[in-house]
Parts: structure tokens; sequence; C-alpha cells
């Protein structure tokens, strides 16, 4: 049979997403990585160059997935951040991957952060020209529009980095019931937050 190099490259990718979740940055081994991918680590470094090459490839790779899959309508705010805590729900690895960044990056920005700076910039200025904060000067617009995604981003993610924090404060028996009731309320905090900054204009969403 024939090397298929996208077919490695896929394995390795799947293999140390799961394994810099498990792991973190630190605690991963390219050895592990190897060994489920059933590819050499020599593959691995051509392929990625380091470790930490890889697990900036991998956060940007699913950071970008979510983006393509969930677009914040500016229209149907409370569908879009449902839409996203689905997401995050049925992609747990991508809430362990920030953390173990948050806990293990050195805090310099690199070339990976300014491409995803880029691209959370852009996600805003789609809001902006949807006609999210309006009634705001023009200048401040995207800035008003960042503040606004991050925060939709804050009352989805908190419940999947802490979901036993979640299950015991809402004194539910299970995580899925808790998990239920958080996101009809994470949906009617975004709708109530999205009027209240189109409010002074007239802009009403959903």
């Amino acid at each position: 049979m024939a090397y298929d190099a996208e077919d490695t490259r896929r394995r390795i990718f799947d293999a140390a997403a799961a394994e810099f979740a498990e792991h973190g940055l630190a605690g991963a081994r390219v050895d592990r990585i190897a060994t489920v991918a059933r590819a050499n680590k020599q593959a691995i470094y051509l392929y990625y160059g380091s470790k930490e090459k890889l697990f900036a490839a991998i956060l940007r790779a699913k950071l970008e997935e979510v983006h393509v899959c969930v677009a914040v309508d500016p229209d149907a705010v409370g569908e879009s951040v449902g839409q996203l805590f689905d997401w995050y729900q049925e992609h747990p690895e991508l809430i362990r991957l920030l953390l173990w960044e948050a806990l293990e990056a050195s805090g310099e920005p690199d070339e990976s952060e300014r491409e995803r700076r880029d691209g959370f910039r852009e996600k805003a200025c789609r809001l902006v020209d949807g006609g999210m904060a309006r009634h705001l000067p023009e200048a401040t617009r995207v800035r008003a529009a960042q503040d606004l995604l991050f925060t939709f981003m804050g009352l989805i993610a908190w419940n999947f980095a802490v979901p036993r924090m979640c299950r015991m404060i809402l004194d539910e028996e299970t995580d899925q019931a808790a998990l239920a009731r958080r996101r009809e309320t994470v949906i009617e905090a975004a709708r109530a937050l999205a009027t209240a900054a189109g409010r002074r204009h007239g802009e009403v969403s959903e």
C-alpha cells in the first residue's frame, strides 16, 4: 500500500488532540502520540516541527472549526449562542485545550496568537457589519462587538470548564440536567445583553 501523507497527518492530529486535551502541553508525550497515530516520531517533527507547534496548530484548527461551524448572527443572537453552546458540549476537548494553554503559555504573543487575534477581529467586524452596536460612534463599534463576543463566549465556556461546580450550584443530579438548564439561561442572558446594547438605537435582536 502506498504511503498516504494526508492520512498520516490526520492520524497524528487526532492522536495529538486527545493527548494534549488529557495531559496538556508539558505532560503530553510525542512517543504516545506516535503510538496512537501509528506513525513514527520523525513524521511528527517533519509535519509540525515541534511539540509546541503541534499544540498551536491543533488549537488554531479547533478554533477555526468552531468559527466556521457557528456564526453569531446579530439578528438571531439567542439562536446563535444556543448553537455555540451545543458545539462546545459536543467538542469538550476545546475547553480543555484552552485551559491548558492558559496554565502553560508563556504569556508572550506568538505567531499563532496574532493569527487568532485577526480571526476574532474579523468576527467582531462581521457583527458590526450586521448592525450590532450601530448606536455607538463608528470608531467604537468594533470594540463594543469584541466585548460582547467575549462575554458570550464566557457565558458558554464556564459551564464546561467547571461542570462539577455547575451541577452542585444548580443542585442537579447529573451534568446533563445542569447543562440543559444552563443552555436556556445562557440564551436568555445573551438576548438580554444584545437587546440592551441596541436599545438606544431601536435595534431588536430576536
